[in-house]
C-alpha cells in the first residue's frame, strides 16, 4: 500500500508543477474575444500587454527593463510592447525565454483569437517565470513576452538590440510558440541541428509528451523548415544558441478556429511541465 501511495504523490507532484500558476487560465483569457486577436498596434493587444504586466506583479516577479515591466517601441507608426521579467541567478549568464503575445488580429469581421498561436507560449511564461523565482538557479532568466512577431519578429528583435543586460553573456534563448495543439501528443525540439550540445540534456528527461528532435536541418524544406519560423530566428543570427519548442502546423493554424476549446489541455500542462525540466536541465549543463 505505501508502494502505491508514494506512486501516486509522485505522480500528483508532477502534475502539479505548472499547474501553480493556472496557465489554462491564462491561455483562455489572452485567446478571448476580448483580446480581438491581439493584432499588433490594436486595443486588443494592448489589452492583453496590461494582462500580462498585471499577472507578473501579481507572482511578485522582478521587471526586466529597469522599473518598467513593458519596453516600447514603434514599427511603421505603430506603438508595441515587450512584456518581461527577471529571475536573478548566481551568474552573469543568461537565458532568454520568449513568446509572442501578438497573433492576426480581426479579418473581415471574424476574430483570429490565436489560442494555440501564441496566447499558448505566453501563458506558460507565467509558469515558468513564478517555478523559477523559488529556485537557486545558476543563469539569470529573463522571461519575455514579446510582440510583433507575426510581422517578422519585430519585438524580438528590438528586445535583443536593446537588451537591458549585456548581450554577449546569453547563452541560449529558449522560444515557445504554438505547444497547445497536438492530437498525436508529440512537441518537436528545434535548433539541436545548429547547436548539437543542446540536444543531450532534453533526451534525459521523462516526460509525458513524445519529444522529437528536427525541422531544423537541410532537408526539411520551405515552411517545414523552422530555423526562421519564429522569435528564435533573431538570437540564431546573433549566434545565440535556440531551442524552439513548437508542434507541426494543424487544421486551425492561422485560422478563426484557433480557439481556446480546440486545443488539447492534458498535453499542453504536460508540455509546460517538460519546458520547465529543459530549463532547469540547461541551467545546469550551461
Amino acid at each position: 500500500m505505501i508502494r502505491y501511495i508514494l506512486i501516486i504523490l509522485t505522480f500528483f507532484s508532477s502534475a502539479l508543477q505548472a499547474q501553480d500558476v493556472d496557465v489554462l487560465k491564462h491561455l483562455k483569457v489572452l485567446s478571448s474575444d476580448e483580446m480581438e486577436g491581439r493584432g499588433f498596434g490594436e486595443k486588443g493587444n494592448f489589452k492583453a500587454q496590461d494582462y500580462i504586466e498585471e499577472q507578473f506583479k501579481i507572482l511578485n516577479l522582478k521587471p526586466a527593463f529597469g522599473e518598467s515591466y513593458k519596453q516600447a517601441f514603434t514599427h511603421k507608426g505603430k506603438k508595441g510592447n515587450n512584456v518581461a521579467v527577471m529571475v536573478p541567478g548566481q551568474t552573469e549568464k543568461i537565458i532568454v525565454v520568449t513568446a509572442h503575445l501578438d497573433h492576426l488580429g480581426v479579418k473581415n469581421d471574424k476574430i483570429y483569437n490565436g489560442a494555440d498561436d501564441d496566447a499558448s507560449g505566453t501563458a506558460a511564461l507565467f509558469a515558468i517565470a513564478d517555478h523559477f523565482k523559488n529556485n537557486s538557479n545558476k543563469h539569470t532568466i529573463v522571461v519575455a513576452a514579446v510582440d510583433a512577431e507575426e510581422i517578422g519578429s519585430i519585438g524580438a528583435q528590438y528586445m535583443l538590440d536593446n537588451f537591458p543586460l549585456p548581450q554577449e553573456n546569453i547563452v541560449l534563448n529558449v522560444n515557445l510558440d504554438m505547444i497547445a495543439h497536438n492530437n498525436e501528443n508529440t512537441i518537436y525540439a528545434c535548433g539541436t541541428y545548429f547547436y548539437p550540445q543542446l540536444k543531450a540534456p532534453l533526451e534525459q528527461l521523462d516526460s509525458e509528451v513524445v519529444l522529437k528532435f528536427g525541422h531544423d536541418s537541410p532537408e526539411y524544406k520551405g515552411s517545414d523548415n523552422w530555423t526562421f519560423a519564429s522569435d528564435h530566428r533573431v538570437f540564431h543570427r546573433k549566434k545565440i544558441p535556440f531551442i524552439y519548442f513548437g508542434v507541426e502546423d494543424h487544421k486551425d493554424y492561422h485560422q478563426p478556429s484557433d480557439v481556446f476549446e480546440n486545443i488539447n489541455a492534458d498535453f499542453y500542462l504536460d508540455v509546460v511541465d517538460l519546458v520547465i525540466k529543459s530549463i532547469e536541465a540547461y541551467d545546469k549543463a550551461l
